[in-house]
């Protein structure tokens, strides 16, 4: 469930929120929605792949994080991410609305005593909250340039279908459903005028970091094998 409501400096004044990663928290997600200005830095740790959305079938460009639907990778046992967070994770439990910003009062990082003030005693955004504003002015319209990159490479009919499946160390097998990637070999048969536009609107760099992050996958299955053979902590018998 969801309350989501406008984000008041009266009414929120007090209000905590913890925005630290952790599975409880909501970062325990497989794949998490990314914009075209994040790919450089993703591409270093996660496959970057196109997804589909289950209520309306678009598509949206994705960072895989792990094999099963709440599994993230990349938490620490101890709290905390390894690597680069993406903004969709960071911006939680905040969404954008033409007129600011809105909270969801019912998400777990809410009212937490272990988080961080929105307001100070004044009124005014705290350190935390200036972060979070910055978040979506990143997002916001990051977000329709990637929607005009998907876009771009459905109508170069550049987007097909990748398989992924991996198997791991205790005989699991997985495979991952519904994952898109860009056809290397339609991509270099581009004319040259097409290619040109490409590199202009910076789609091309975009488009080999996609398909450079697939290489990602082998290191992203190392990681679920070395958690498999982790030693157990000491005191649990």
């Amino acid at each position: 469930m969801t309350n989501i409501v406008p984000l008041d400096t009266v009414a929120h004044r007090a209000l905590r929120v913890d925005g630290s990663a952790a599975q409880q928290l909501g970062d325990g997600v497989q794949l998490v929605s990314v914009v075209l200005r994040e790919f450089a830095m993703l591409a270093i740790d996660y496959p970057i792949l196109f997804g589909k959305q289950s209520d309306t079938g678009a598509f949206f460009c994705g960072a895989m994080l792990g094999f099963d639907a709440d599994e993230n990778l990349f938490l620490k046992p101890g709290g905390g991410m390894q690597g680069y967070r993406p903004l969709n994770l960071e911006r939680a439990p905040f969404f954008a609305t033409d007129t600011g910003l809105a909270i969801d009062l019912d998400s777990p990082r809410v009212g937490s005593a272990a988080g961080q003030r929105l307001f100070d005693d004044s009124g005014e955004p705290t350190a935390y909250l200036q972060r979070i504003i910055t978040v979506f002015r990143e997002l916001r319209p990051a977000a329709e340039e990637t929607r005009t990159f998907i876009r771009t490479m459905l109508e170069l009919r550049l987007v097909e279908p990748v398989d992924i499946a991996v198997s791991f160390d205790d005989g699991e097998r997985r495979t991952v459903e519904g994952a898109y990637t860009i056809n290397r070999e339609a991509l270099a048969e581009l004319d040259d005028a097409q290619v040109v536009d490409l590199f202009r609107r910076g789609y091309l760099h975009s488009a080999s970091l996609m398909i450079a992050s697939l290489n990602q996958i082998p290191s992203l299955a190392r990681r679920r094998n070395d958690r498999l053979t982790a030693p157990l902590p000491t005191g649990l018998f």
